[in-house]
């Protein structure tokens, strides 16, 4: 861990707004109402990548891409990785 270490360190800072939660939620298919939770224990999941681009962190884990603001904490979206095949 290094660059990474910087979002593990404020885990406890992460949030979203209302419609990020439905965003989230609607994104990725969940059935639960703690969306900050539920990335809180995929970002902090061993097989977890994360990386910094500009203003973001982006956590890819378990075929799911996390977007964390990098200065304000903030959970802005969550999709599901395309995997792309060739025919």
């Amino acid at each position: 861990m290094n660059a990474d270490n910087e979002l593990f360190k404020n885990l406890d800072k992460l949030h979203t707004t209302e419609l990020g939660v439905e965003r989230i939620k609607r994104n990725l298919s969940l059935d639960t109402d703690d969306v900050v939770d539920w990335c809180k224990t995929k970002i902090s999941s061993a097989n977890a990548v994360i990386t910094r681009g500009g203003k973001n962190w982006y956590v890819d884990v378990d075929n799911y891409i996390l977007t964390v603001n990098a200065y304000s904490y903030t959970i802005i979206t969550a999709h599901k990785e395309k995997r792309y095949q060739n025919n």
